[in-house]
């Protein structure tokens, strides 16, 4: 053999042995080489679930007029409220009042009770502190006319002063609602509403409302707010509360001390 051929030959087996070391190289850092976790997944937005799982999702909270439509068997329907003429649109923004109520902005809700509620005070007799309005007659507050002209309203004397109703039976009432003067936009104080057994108010005593929250007409601290007057009057959740006799106090209001009534339908359904 050539010295030139023997050259040859040994650079051919270096070649061959560097090859097959890379080759070797290359598989040892393949399988060495960890495993890369799956990218995450793009945002989205929450999954919606299944049917199954959407029946089993809580429902909304009831309200009280509902779970008193539950307990007697009951459909809940809603009232059939009907609504007189809006005298004004919007409400100020002047009225000085703590605790004051903010608009809704929108149409009152539906209310909701079992079916066969109906307003049981229509036409019922009505006494009150002041037996000899200065304006109208206290029948006025029960003849169904909710309209705020002349003629349609009972003007009570200035400072503490409340009217009664007499169902004439005992009734389970789930909603009073009263208009009280809605021909202009003004603030009632101490608005409180009971419910009782007997005329003098010692039997069964329920107050249902109560937004005197300093106590200034002696009939306990309220928590509940005070609200401008409007065309939809305002809406008492009674809770399905028993008697016989309403009785609604005020004390004068933010234009002047007077006290005014337009209408009180109180809903309810007579006890067997």
């Amino acid at each position: 053999m050539t010295k030139s051929n023997s050259r040859f030959l040994w650079v051919l087996i270096v070649g061959v042995g560097l090859l097959t070391s890379c080759q070797k190289s290359e598989q040892q850092q393949t399988q060495q080489k960890p495993e890369q976790p799956p990218a995450a997944a793009p945002a989205t937005e929450a999954p919606q679930p299944a049917p199954e799982q959407a029946a089993a999702l809580p429902e909304k909270a009831a309200t009280p007029a509902t779970e008193a439509a539950k307990a007697t068997g009951d459909q809940s329907v809603p009232l059939d409220i009907k609504l007189p003429k809006p005298m004004f649109v919007g409400t100020p923004t002047n009225i000085a009042v703590p605790n004051l109520e903010k608009p809704l902005g929108r149409p009152r809700p539906p209310f909701l009770a079992p079916a066969g509620t109906k307003n049981v005070a229509f036409k019922k007799p009505v006494t009150g502190s002041d037996e000899q309005p200065i304006i109208g007659e206290l029948s006025m507050i029960t003849d169904a006319d909710k309209e705020a002209g002349e003629g349609s309203f009972v003007e009570l004397g200035p400072l503490l002063q409340y009217v009664t109703i007499d169902l004439k039976g005992r009734n389970t009432i789930y909603a009073i609602v009263v208009w009280h003067y809605h021909k202009q936009a003004v603030v009632y104080h101490d608005i409180i509403v009971q419910v009782a057994d007997d005329k003098d108010f010692v039997s069964n005593v329920q107050t249902v409302f109560n937004n005197d929250i300093d106590n200034t007409s002696g009939r306990g601290v309220g928590k509940d707010m005070s609200y401008v007057e409007t065309a939809e009057g305002k809406l008492i959740d009674a809770k399905g509360v028993q008697g016989r006799y309403v009785r609604l106090y005020s004390r004068g209001n933010t234009a002047n001390d007077l006290n005014h009534y337009i209408e009180v339908e109180v809903y309810g359904k007579a006890m067997q």
